[in-house]
């Protein structure tokens, strides 16, 4: 058994290469091999949002506070709130971040893959944030 103790890792920005906008993120857990979960806490203020990306084995969101928004390449932007559950499969190309007026909380869960659990890339243009 293992415990983490509340308060017990650091909190880090999300850098501009994969975020539009001010997001905090604050590690839940990583584990180590043969296990391939990590989990974490994101907190985007408003406007705030991650790049496209991809997870090789998909990715599960949690939302916990706030209201954000999901986008999956061609598709439509969809609106969350909190108790809200998003799964993104394998490979699918999404972001995720908060509301234009309204920051958004959630836990994220992802596996990695041959040692990488997310490939980051472009940005999402404010057209596609606001789902025009």
């Amino acid at each position: 058994m293992e415990i983490t103790r509340n308060g017990s890792q650091a909190s880090s920005l999300g850098g501009p290469e994969n975020f539009t906008g001010h997001a905090r993120r604050d590690p839940i857990h990583t584990s180590a091999a043969p296990s391939r979960l990590a989990a974490g806490y994101v907190t985007f203020d408003p406007g705030a949002r991650t790049t496209w990306h991809t997870h090789p084995v998909g990715q599960l969101l949690i939302i916990t506070a706030g209201a954000g928004r999901v986008g999956t390449w061609g598709g439509a932007v969809e609106e969350v709130k909190a108790g809200d559950v998003v799964w993104f499969a394998p490979e699918e190309k999404h972001w995720h971040g908060a509301g234009p007026d309204t920051g958004m909380t959630h836990i994220a869960v992802t596996e990695m893959e041959d040692g990488s659990a997310v490939d980051w890339l472009e940005p999402v243009t404010d057209d596609q944030f606001l789902g025009r």
